[in-house]
């Protein structure tokens, strides 16, 4: 056998191996992820609050408990979250936000809200209608190509 077969061998016998490993951890991680998500599930609960303000922050500059900071894996603490500040009931709280729902809450408005902990699922408007989606603000470029193709006579890709 020659050098380059030899060596095209090792690397192929290392890369079945990685998927392999892959393949499990993330059957694993996906186990993990249901049980949270069934228990998030199970403790649930609607409550009406005002939102104040909303952010994505860092997570020590969130101003959550400290003991919410000292549970959070070291290699998350410093990606940002989306924080948002909410007088619920009597009580001023900071929450943390679902990414999915992040940009439907309103600001300055009263919601009901799906709460989980700290943790916030879902957000209605006050009379169960969804919150307006505000519009992202399109890049430079993104506008120039649909310029370009709108002088084109194309199709806009969206």
């Amino acid at each position: 056998m020659s050098t380059l077969t030899i060596v095209l061998l090792c690397i192929l016998a290392v890369l079945i191996i990685a998927a392999v490993v892959l393949y499990f951890l993330g059957k694993k991680m996906q186990k993990k992820q249901d049980a949270q998500q069934a228990q998030m599930e199970a403790m649930k609960q609607t409550v009406s609050m005002l939102i104040i303000d909303k952010k994505r922050l860092k997570l020590k500059e969130s101003g959550l408990p400290q003991a919410v900071i000292d549970q959070t894996p070291k290699m998350l603490r410093g990606s940002k979250l989306p924080v948002v500040k909410a007088k619920v009931g009597p009580q001023i709280m900071t929450l943390i936000s679902d990414e999915k729902i992040f940009d439907s809450i309103p600001v300055k408005k009263e919601v009901k809200a799906v709460v989980s902990g700290i943790y916030i699922t879902d957000v209605k408007g006050l009379h169960g209608r969804q919150a307006p989606v505000e519009q992202k603000k399109k890049g430079f470029f993104k506008r120039a190509l649909e310029k370009a193709q709108e002088k084109a006579g194309a199709t806009p890709v969206k």
